[in-house]
């Protein structure tokens, strides 16, 4: 603006006229304005087109970020329908698993009853099964006993058990006769194959089991003679209130 400072007003009014000086200045003003005017409406018009581009840029930008998080969505759906697929399938493999020992455990038992040629001849104690009831220190069980001998007659007897474990910090051996009310007839055998004897007997308050003794006798007559087995089992802690026992390996 150093050129508007250099403009000698008196002079320009003598030299041109008061009339002409006013048009003049008038003339100066409107063509200001109207450069101004026109500036101003071309930057207007390049904001308009810039915030155009700006909102469709914005626009794009948005719909990469909802497509972007909708894919995200629908993988982490995928993924955890895979995580449940492979929960099932390892769950179905766990299924099959304890249906595979249980068919081999019958197997074997049935085994045991009609090869007896692979077997021990004789009378068995197969298995005994422990499972806890509703009422505290309840539990009732279930004796397997099978006849190994390639020619089966009927094996007679009685069976019974004993509970080993500790009572107020001192070992202790508990007979079924005193935690039970099962009678001898209860507890008898009469069998060609196998048999199972099924009874209850309440844990006495403090008794702490860590054993199971299982006991077969046979009673003495002319067609069988007197024959005593028993087998060790351990305590199981009862998982969903039912739990198999297994025998304790021979070392």
């Amino acid at each position: 603006m150093n050129w508007l400072a250099k403009i000698n007003l008196p002079l320009v009014i003598q030299r041109f006229g008061p009339y002409r000086s006013a048009l003049l200045i008038v003339a100066m003003i409107a063509a200001c304005w109207f450069v101004g005017y026109r500036m101003g409406n071309y930057y207007h018009g390049y904001q308009v087109q810039t915030l155009k581009e700006q909102k469709v840029r914005l626009d794009d930008l948005y719909a990469t970020i909802n497509e972007t998080s909708r894919r995200i969505q629908t993988l982490e759906i995928e993924l955890e329908v895979e995580r449940l697929a492979n929960v099932n399938v390892l769950n179905d493999l766990t299924a099959m698993k304890v249906d595979h020992y249980e068919v081999k455990k019958e197997l074997a038992f049935y085994e045991k009853v009609m090869a007896p040629e692979k077997q021990a001849a004789g009378l068995a104690i197969d298995s005994i099964k422990v499972v806890a009831t509703e009422s505290k220190n309840h539990y009732r069980f279930q004796i397997a006993l099978v006849q190994q001998l390639l020619k089966k007659a009927y094996v007679k007897g009685y069976v019974n058990l004993a509970l080993i474990g500790s009572l107020n910090g001192k070992p202790k051996r508990i007979p079924l006769s005193s935690i039970s009310e099962m009678s001898k007839s209860e507890r008898a055998f009469s069998f060609q194959f196998f048999q199972l004897i099924a009874g209850e007997f309440f844990l006495p308050e403090g008794f702490v089991v860590e054993q199971i003794v299982v006991i077969a006798e046979t009673t003495k007559n002319k067609w069988q003679k007197y024959k005593r087995i028993e087998t060790l089992y351990p305590w199981p802690y009862a998982i969903n209130k039912k739990a198999l026992i297994k025998p304790v390996p021979e070392k």
